[in-house]
């Protein structure tokens, strides 16, 4: 029986459309084949596994498959800061800048920004979504954020998961303005972070690798940024200074090469996700929306 195919909503286009996932085969046999678990145990989430691939994308030998990589994902290279041709290897395409315009931010005081470009999902209250991909098990707020007091407080509140992709523009912003900690390293293993590998495993978001900082004194509360590290992400880098204000859409880091998962944590009450967002994901269907965009409004009243 063929594999179900991956569906998401382009908010670009206003259409249901297949994602065409890297290294899909691979995937599919790791995280849905029982011989898959093999190699997925014992290689596959393990850091070692990530450094190692990681480092061949550093190589100079790794820049022969950009060109290949951009034919077949039709990336849009007009948006690049720089020329495809300049890339010394994979890598460094990888974690491309953009020209500032390619990306506007969303204008208004009360806007809440996509941090990342990515296929979007969220849970407009944490506590009452009982069927996180498969049905009956609930997001473990509390595992992710390593606290329980934490978690207790954000318990009601609203979550955005920001799946990034190979072929996405892989630097991560911040959604509003305002005052970051420094960031907390939990550490973890290094699952696939597709949809593939979730549907079969949700409590990867919980258990992989990732980094978390406070944003203090927005206009949505105390919110919590989260990078969550994923198979081949070679590392999380933080680019700004904690501590110093920072406006919507400032750069906060990027990812190294692999997909990859942002994720944004809201207090009760502070905000409402557009109606785009709510629809599809009551659907189990994710968003697809560029870094910039209107994710989400404070509520005032």
């Amino acid at each position: 029986m063929p594999a179900a195919p991956i569906t998401f909503f382009n908010r670009q286009t206003q259409r249901i459309e297949t994602e065409a996932v890297y290294g899909e085969g691979f995937l599919r046999f790791t995280y849905e084949s029982p011989l898959g678990a093999l190699p997925l145990h014992a290689l596959v989430k393990r850091a070692a596994f990530s450094r190692w691939y990681g480092s061949r994308m550093d190589s100079p030998a790794s820049r022969a498959k950009v060109a290949p990589f951009l034919a077949t994902y039709g990336v849009d290279t007009g948006e690049f800061a720089d020329s495809p041709d300049s890339f010394r290897t994979f890598n460094e395409f990888f974690y491309r800048k953009l020209k500032s315009q390619a990306r506007p931010i969303a204008a208004g005081e009360n806007e809440i920004a996509f941090p990342a470009d990515g296929r979007h999902l969220v849970l407009p209250d944490i506590a009452t979504c009982g069927d996180f991909f498969i049905k009956g098990t609930r997001f473990d707020l509390a595992a992710l954020l390593g606290d329980v007091e934490t978690a207790k407080r954000y318990e009601h509140g609203s979550m955005l998961i920001s799946r990034l992709c190979p072929v996405d523009y892989h630097r991560f912003h911040f959604p509003c303005s305002g005052i970051p900690g420094g960031a907390m390293l939990i550490n973890g293993p290094l699952y696939s972070v597709s949809p593939i590998a979730l549907r079969k495993r949700p409590s990867i978001l919980w258990e992989n690798k990732r980094e978390i900082t406070q944003l203090n004194k927005t206009c949505a509360g105390v919110i919590r940024l989260i990078e969550v590290g994923a198979t081949c992400v070679g590392s999380i880098v933080q680019t700004y200074c904690p501590g110093e204000e920072v406006q919507k859409g400032t750069e906060k880091g990027y990812f190294r090469f692999g997909g990859s998962c942002f994720i944004t944590i809201f207090e009760p009450g502070k905000i409402r996700f557009t109606d785009d967002l709510i629809e599809h994901s009551r659907a189990g269907r994710e968003v697809y929306a560029r870094m910039g965009d209107v994710a989400a409004r404070v509520q005032t009243a």
